[in-house]
């Protein structure tokens, strides 16, 4: 079994952050770890607060994973500050694990900013770099470059512009576009790719990026190339949203073990 680790913030309501990514890696076969850089009381509905975790216990999570178990792959999530960039950039600089996917979360699904705005230049000149995949939704993609996206040629050039601050290759999500078809980017430095899935009609997206990102990350440890892992996650991210739960008042989650429960008889169990 191949390992994984997680360094996010954690969502008390199950759908997103460490949560998320633990389930998405159980989904996929892979042992999950995790190191908690915030933890963030949140629901469907809002943010009610946040409490960022110290540097120091973050690299000491850091050290007491890698310095234990091996890592094949490492997810980056939610970074809060400054601080826990700095943190989190120096002991993957130190340990430089084989796969690491950022997902640059910026702000919650209810709207709430999860990232200060004076950590901006520090997540481009630190985070970025380190990214062997980088997974903006298109408002991070436009925060990160300053592009106005609003077509296929804008993802094509944030995408470019974005490998050109360091990271390796970049999948952009189309998700926020409008059009039957959700269509994520892929540019691997040499060529673009586009993958496409039928837009589904449901308001229970919480926690979707927080599962796509995992996803790529062990599909990276399980042994897949980029564009397959890519490919791969984008087929289980949309199976997950068909099967979202309606779970709470607001934007209900996706549902990480949907394909699990239906081959196991759990029919029921799916929705």
């Amino acid at each position: 079994m191949k390992h994984a680790l997680t360094i996010a913030g954690s969502d008390c309501s199950g759908g997103a952050g460490i949560q998320a990514d633990l389930k998405t890696f159980a989904a996929h076969g892979v042992y999950g770890m995790s190191v908690i850089v915030s933890v963030v009381a949140e629901n469907t509905e809002r943010v009610i607060s946040i409490e960022d975790i110290s540097p120091k216990v973050i690299c000491d999570q850091i050290d007491a994973v890698f310095t234990d178990i091996e890592v094949d792959a490492v997810k980056v999530g939610m970074l809060s500050g400054i601080e826990q960039m700095h943190a989190v950039a120096d002991k993957l600089a130190q340990y430089r694990p084989q796969h690491i996917v950022i997902d640059p979360v910026m702000v919650a699904k209810g709207g709430c900013a999860l990232m200060q705005p004076e950590a901006l230049e520090t997540m481009k000149r630190d985070i970025l770099p380190l990214a062997d995949i980088l997974t903006p939704n298109l408002p991070e993609a436009e925060a990160l470059t300053g592009l106005s996206i609003r077509r296929d040629k804008d993802m094509q050039k944030a995408a470019q512009m974005m490998m050109d601050l360091g990271a390796k290759s970049v999948v952009i999500k189309g998700g926020h576009l409008t059009g039957e078809e959700a269509a994520d980017v892929l540019f691997d430095g040499k060529s673009f790719m586009t993958f496409v899935s039928p837009r589904i009609d449901t308001k229970n997206t919480h926690g979707t990026g927080c599962t796509f990102s995992p996803a790529i990350a062990a599909n990276l440890a399980n042994g897949m190339a980029r564009a397959e892992a890519v490919k791969a996650a984008k087929r289980y991210i949309t199976g997950a949203i068909a099967h979202a739960l309606p779970i709470g008042h607001g934007h209900g989650p996706t549902h990480h073990f949907y394909s699990l429960y239906k081959k196991g008889g759990f029919e029921g169990m799916t929705r």
